[in-house]
């Protein structure tokens, strides 16, 4: 499987600018696959899914991850939340300037990151590098991500909703689905120990799971894993 900026590097070959070639799949390199699939006549949806791999590697025998693999290079928006893994909010006053310049990105109001950001970290994931997916009105409110894409099973990339304080509240909690054991949910996301980090939420907290419109539902698999870590309780 080729990386990222393997990827960035062909398309520059080919006379189509992907922008720095720097292994972050961004708004350039994203425009630029896009106009290669409008030349191959595949299906533009800017996603590095097997027909276009084939087709921007011809002479080689690249392929998708087997299902066992949590991290696929179609999944872009799971891969840039794994790639932001450890940033965490800046400690006493002011604020990471890389969280503000996500809000900034997708010109939502965000001042402080005191405030709680799983919904911006995953709206900026999503938004990054689906540019024709629609976000919800207000993702810094994690239970609006309920109304978000489409209904899925759990599954490596689905969007988490999980409640937060008690179920009937507003509270709650958002993220990526990377894994499972028998009672609890392996996530993803922002504002987890007030960072990017991979955490475990009981599957009790559980209110439903999402998928990009935009990008075609896969067959439902779990990923089963063990956990070592203790559970998380409060993601704010």
């Amino acid at each position: 499987m080729p990386k990222i900026s393997e990827i960035q590097k062909r398309l520059q070959v080919l006379s189509i600018d992907p922008g720095p070639i720097d292994g972050v799949y961004g708004r350039k390199t994203i425009n630029a696959l896009k106009i290669f699939q409008s030349k191959n006549n595949l299906v533009v949806d800017g996603i590095p899914g097997k027909k276009t791999l084939a087709a921007l590697f011809p002479s080689q025998n690249v392929d998708l991850p087997a299902q066992q693999s949590v991290f696929r290079l179609d999944l872009v928006w799971l891969n840039e939340a794994r790639r932001l893994l450890g940033v965490r909010e800046k400690l006493g006053p002011g604020s990471n300037i890389i969280i503000l310049d996500w809000a900034n990105d997708l010109d939502i109001h965000y001042p402080d990151d005191e405030i709680p950001w799983c919904g911006l970290f995953v709206a900026h994931c999503l938004g990054s590098t689906l540019q024709d997916e629609s976000l919800p009105t207000n993702p810094l409110l994690a239970r609006s991500w309920k109304n978000f894409g489409v209904d899925a099973q759990p599954t490596p990339g689905a969007v988490m909703v999980f409640w937060r304080k008690s179920k009937e509240g507003v509270s709650g909690h958002v993220g990526f689905y990377v894994g499972e054991d028998e009672n609890n949910y392996r996530i993803l996301g922002g504002n987890q120990g007030d960072s990017v980090s991979i955490a475990w939420i009981a599957k009790n907290r559980y209110l439903t799971s999402r998928w990009p419109s935009c990008v075609n539902n896969p067959n439902a698999g779990s990923f089963i894993c063990s956990r070592k870590e203790s559970l998380s309780w409060d993601e704010s």
